[in-house]
């Protein structure tokens, strides 16, 4: 089936998003072609670590990428890397090298990235003060801009670039490359590559580790996040008072991020992947000089007993989650969930009680169907659910902020401007179904997607249940492989209901609670082609 997924050297990576390869390994792995033992929960894969080291020198030229993309109405922006969301043309190209000397390899693959980034109709001044006022209280605690200034936007980045001294199943060393955490395909609670890639010392697993319990995956991260630099829009109805009270500027410090991830198959159980991650961010002016503060990873997980009095008197922001991946080879099919909290819990106690308590989970299935006397073609079918929304916990009576959010860490937990971890965002949900015909590396797919936008500030803010901010979201995908080219598109069409949260009843004049409100359509088109080197 993936016959023709080039071989990568040893301790060359497949960096996160990858167009065509990176699903086809997975669905390889789905059709029993690729190892079961690896679980897709720990990305930038190393497909072929296992491969002998042979001769000690090597180079080789890596596939030159250009991912471009035109967006119609309003920013719209998922799992796209170091592009950024913008309304007009966009593009992003990335090429580079990696050569192996013994066991150090270096890795350099550069990112340009270039957005035209058009003015856009965006949050509307038609909302009344009090809402524009706990929009500002929002945004804060995180660094989420509305429109990355207002000018064409160029930038170059680092990209999938790393240095590393490979021995055995490990590697260590230097990396600005995209993690991606969890079983997810579409969202992911901790690491995703919406936003650009970030500089990290790693320590990490490069293929299962056997025990005699079972095989295990890991990876340790230090790394630097860095801010966008970019505020909210100020509008002229807006009352000065509430704007000069909310629009207060973010701390420009750099922060410090430490994170682990862990996976473990059971030897008794086949297909069956346990894990968890834990992530810290903190200010680094913040940060003390114990071994602790460097890696908070390993404090434990309950306030009480990591000496933390109350929540305001941590100045870091920790998310963690635990998460099941079980796969099922004979039936060419896959399960999985991921659940996090955005606080940990005081004590067991509180856990077991309100578990619920700043929750977010991700919930999903996969299955290859074979289509009768058609060798190496299958009809897959893929649901995925995310629930960011906040609980009811939370909403009631007992305080809990929004994912992502933070009023110590202002910048919440973004990189330059983008979320980290699940792209819809703070208070968000998305709903996905995909069918998609496949043959080898060719896809034709159809996606339908609704995308409710944060129902958190919903209920903060607009107190209305006709306005509801909901996308329902149609992307027709298609891949195809041609000699040494790779071709991806997608192309998607979003129906935006209450477009920013702002219900106008159709007609206007009409004394009607249940008049239809207005729509606004956005559509996007994006095109990836891929050349690889022999």
């Amino acid at each position: 089936m993936l016959a023709s997924v080039p071989a990568l050297c040893p301790g060359q990576t497949l960096p996160v998003g990858t167009a065509v390869l990176e699903e086809a390994f997975r669905r390889g792995q789905l059709a029993g072609e690729k190892d079961s033992t690896i679980s897709f929960c720990i990305r930038p894969l190393f497909p072929d670590s296992s491969f002998p080291q042979g001769k000690p020198f090597k180079f080789k030229i890596l596939p030159v990428t250009i991912l471009t993309q035109y967006t119609t109405h309003h920013p719209f922006s998922l799992n796209d890397g170091a592009m950024i969301p913008a309304k007009g043309f966009g593009t992003m190209a990335s090429a580079g090298v990696y050569a192996k000397i013994g066991p150090l390899s270096i890795q350099f693959r550069p990112e340009f990235v270039y957005a035209e980034n058009k003015p856009f109709d965006g949050f509307p001044e038609a909302h009344p003060v009090a809402v524009w006022s706990a929009y500002y209280e929002f945004n804060a605690n995180i660094d989420l801009p509305e429109r990355f200034g207002d000018i064409p936007y160029t930038r170059f980045f680092w990209g999938q670039s790393s240095i590393r001294l490979n021995l055995g199943p490990a590697s260590i060393g230097l990396s600005n490359e995209n993690l991606w955490w969890g079983p997810g395909f579409r969202n992911s609670l901790l690491m995703s590559n919406t936003t650009p890639g970030f500089t990290h010392l790693t320590l990490n697993t490069t293929r299962p580790v056997k025990t005699p319990i079972g095989s295990f995956e890991a990876q340790l991260i230090a790394g630097r996040l860095e801010s966008s630099g970019y505020y909210l829009p100020v509008p002229d109805t807006n009352n000065p008072g509430y704007r000069s009270y909310y629009m207060q500027p973010k701390p420009t410090d750099w922060r410090y991020l430490n994170g682990v991830v862990f996976t473990w198959q059971p030897r008794w159980v086949h297909g069956l992947f346990l894990g968890a991650t834990r992530v810290f961010e903190v200010y680094r002016k913040d940060m003390g000089t114990k071994f602790s503060d460097y890696l908070p990873v390993i404090l434990p997980l309950s306030k009480e007993r990591s000496g933390e009095q109350v929540s305001e008197d941590s100045k870091s922001n920790q998310i963690a989650s635990v998460f099941l991946r079980w796969l099922w080879q004979k039936e060419r099919a896959e399960i999985y969930v991921e659940f996090g909290r955005d606080d940990h819990a005081w004590n067991l106690r509180d856990f077991f009680l309100e578990p619920e308590h700043s929750s977010a989970w991700i919930a999903g299935f996969r299955k290859m169907i074979p289509i009768n006397h058609k060798p190496e073609q299958y009809i897959q079918v893929a649901v995925e659910l995310t629930h960011l929304e906040n609980s009811r916990v939370g909403m009631l009576y007992r305080t809990s902020g929004p994912w992502y959010l933070h009023s110590v860490v202002k910048q919440g937990y973004t990189q330059m401007g983008q979320l980290l971890g699940a792209g819809i965002g703070p208070g968000s949900n998305l709903q996905t179904l995909d069918v998609s015909w496949v043959k080898q590396l060719s896809v034709i797919g159809l996606r339908l997607e609704r995308y409710v936008h944060n129902n958190d500030f919903h209920y903060l803010a607009i107190h209305d249940i006709r306005a509801h901010w909901v996308d329902f979201i149609v992307s027709l995908i298609g891949q195809y492989e041609y000699r040494n080219f790779l071709f991806s598109t997608q192309l998607n069409g979003i129906t935006c209901f209450n477009y920013e949260h702002l219900y106008e009843s159709i007609p206007a004049n009409s004394t009607e609670w249940w008049n239809p409100g207005r729509k606004v359509f956005n559509f996007q088109a994006q095109v990836g082609i891929t050349y690889r080197f022999n």
